[in-house]
């Protein structure tokens, strides 16, 4: 049962971040963020948001340090917006699945490539 509660309650906090990301953060450092899943402990004391942004790599860690400086701010509106007693902290961490996707994609591609060559 506890389970699916946290399942619940990681879904509702990966929506509500999405929007206030994208709609309340007026930080000039924040570009193009998907909110791609949200990991929380059994004991609701921490969420893992991951989080995929497009740009070069100092565009993402600009990025994370927004992110960081509005973390406060994030964890009080999603207390606002979804009602529990105790807020999660909020850790945010690259997802790298889908640059890991894509180049395996691509070496997919090369091979076949090489084969249709011969």
């Amino acid at each position: 049962m506890a389970k699916i509660r946290v399942g619940r309650v990681g879904e509702q906090i990966k929506k509500e971040l999405s929007v206030l990301i994208q709609t309340e953060i007026k930080d000039p450092r924040v570009g193009f963020i998907t909110v791609t899943g949200v990991d929380v402990t059994n004991d609701l004391s921490l969420a893992r948001v991951y989080l995929s942004i497009m740009g070069d790599d100092e565009q993402k860690a600009n990025t994370l340090k927004a992110l960081e400086k509005a973390k406060g701010f994030l964890r009080s509106e999603v207390g606002k917006r979804i009602r529990l007693r105790h807020v999660p902290e909020i850790e945010f961490r690259f997802d790298t699945s889908i640059e890991y996707g894509s180049r395996i994609e691509k070496l997919l591609h090369q091979i076949q490539d090489k084969d249709t060559d011969r």
